[in-house]
Order: structure tokens, then sequence, then C-alpha cells
């Protein structure tokens, strides 16, 4: 079986090198093939960053009626806290609202002057609730809703955002089947023009696969060094990719960082370098893997 396996590789490795220009027009198809996948990837970086970037900027805001005490308030921000729709809740008294109402309001000398001569403060306690999911929040209005929660709420500022949290909703699911879509699309187109090159590779060593058969060479040793080739198409394709992407990369990171403050995108390909290469080894050595098997399998029935 070693002994098979290391003749096997040898004729792999052979073949590669024989057949030079046609294993380099298989690697080259390969690694567009790879950058676009690449890409796939980065893009879904982009777009899943925009969209948290979005969902962080939502909440719903529940503001207290004036009489409400202080411990009823701390009471329903702790029944909130226990649902799991519920990633953060922030509580803002009456007099810590004022003070960012003066901070905001600082250098219009009306309206301090006005906030000045009032006896009491006018400004409602609130809770700004924040959802793990965007989709969530429609539960969360709901629940506030309960009757252990409505005598004291003044107002709700759901209904002003549902339209928002709703687009984005609809925006998040069609990107994350767009890309899905196009991943399976592409990888699909992929396989069909690396199966051609491999074809042709396989023909022009035909000569070599029949003596294989007239000589009784099993399907499996006869398929094996085209396996072979495919694992190294795959393998130098990914690194290959690597490489002419990570200058691209670089130059497209300050623009993308001007449409995304939050994403400083050659810092997250850096950090991630080698999660990102292992899913192009694995890509390309599944493409070469599959393209090689299938394109033997049919010269074999030939």
């Amino acid at each position: 079986m070693l002994t098979t396996l290391i003749r096997i590789t040898k004729y792999g490795l052979q073949n590669f090198v024989r057949n030079a220009w046609l294993s380099t027009a298989t690697i080259a198809i390969m690694v567009m093939t790879l950058i676009l996948f690449a890409g796939l990837i980065m893009m879904n970086v982009i777009t899943t960053t925009i969209i948290t970037s979005i969902q962080d900027k939502i909440d719903i805001s529940v503001y207290f009626k004036q009489d409400t005490a202080e411990d009823e308030m701390l009471r329903i921000k702790s029944t909130l806290e226990s649902l799991a729709e519920v990633k953060t809740i922030e509580y803002v008294s009456k007099d810590q609202a004022l003070e960012i109402f003066k901070e905001k309001h600082k250098g219009d000398e009306s309206i301090s002057q006005a906030i000045d001569q009032l006896s009491e403060n006018p400004l409602l306690g609130s809770l700004n609730i924040k959802a793990q999911k965007s989709e969530e929040y429609p539960i969360i209005a709901k629940y506030l809703e309960n009757d252990s929660i409505k005598p004291f709420v003044e107002r709700v500022s759901y209904s002003q955002n549902s339209v928002v949290i709703e687009r984005l909703n609809k925006i998040l699911k069609t990107a994350q089947n767009g890309g899905l879509a196009l991943t399976i699309i592409m990888s699909f187109v992929a396989v069909l023009i690396t199966f051609n090159t491999i074809r042709l590779a396989i023909y022009s060593s035909r000569e070599s696969v029949n003596i294989m058969r007239l000589v009784g060479g099993s399907n499996v040793f006869i398929r094996g060094p085209f396996l072979t080739e495919g694992v190294l198409y795959g393998i130098i394709s990914a690194f290959v990719s690597i490489i002419i992407m990570s200058p691209a990369i670089f130059f497209i990171s300050p623009y993308a960082s001007v449409l995304v403050p939050e994403l400083n995108l050659w810092s997250s390909f850096l950090h991630n370098l080698p999660l990102y290469l292992l899913y192009q080894i694995f890509f390309g050595v599944a493409l070469g893997l599959i393209s090689s098997f299938i394109a033997i399998s049919k010269h074999l029935k030939d």
C-alpha cells in the first residue's frame, strides 16, 4: 500500500512537471476562482460589519411616567434583563437625562436660561434596550405591553424605529442569501472550467493512461496521479491567491475604512490570515480533487 502510494505521488509529480504549461494554465484559472472566493469572504466581512454597525445604533427607548419611582424603573430593568432576546439595557435617570440635555445644548443660552428657571426636572427616566438580533425587537416591544410594565410607561420608541429595523432585517437576509447563491454559482463554474482544463491535461497523457490500462493497472492506480495533480493545483493556487490578494487588500483598506469606519480591512486580514489560508487550501484542494476525479472518471468510461 505504501509503495503504491509513493508511486502514485511520484507519477503525479512527474505529470505535473511534464505538463508545465497545462499545469500553469490550470493553476491560473484556479487562482482566479480562489481570489473570487476570497473576495466573497471579504465582502461578507464588510457587509456584516456595516450591518452590525447599524444594529448597534438601533435600540428601543422606554420612557417612564413622571411620577414613576426609581425603584420601580430598576425593577422593570431587572425584569427585562432576564429576557434571552435582550443584549444590554442602559438606565438613564431623570437627573442623568437633564445633565445630558444640558451638555447637548450648552452653547444655546436661551435653552440654558429656560432650564434654570424651571422649578422641577421635566425630563423622564428611561431605559435604552438593545436586542441580541434585530429581528427580536418586536418580541421585546410586545413584552413591554405586559400589565406589570405598561401602567408605568409614558411611551416606547419602537414604533418610530420599526420601519428601520424591518428594512435592516431584509437587507441582512438579502445579503446572506445573495452571498451564498453567488458562492454556489461561482463554485459550479470553477469546477466546470477546472474540469475542462484538467481533462485537457489528461487527454495529453492519454497514451500513458492507455498503457496502464493495457498492463492491468487498476482504476485507483490510474486515477491516483491525476488526483495528486489536483491536490497540487489546489495547494499552489491557494498560496498564489493569498500572495496576490495581500497587496490588493492593503491598497483597498483605507477606502473601505472611509465607507465603514469601524472596519480595518488590512488589520482584519492579517489577524485572520491563517484561517483565510486554510479556507483557500481546503477550497482549492476540494476543487482540484473534484475536477480531477470527474475528468479521469469520464476518460476511463470513454
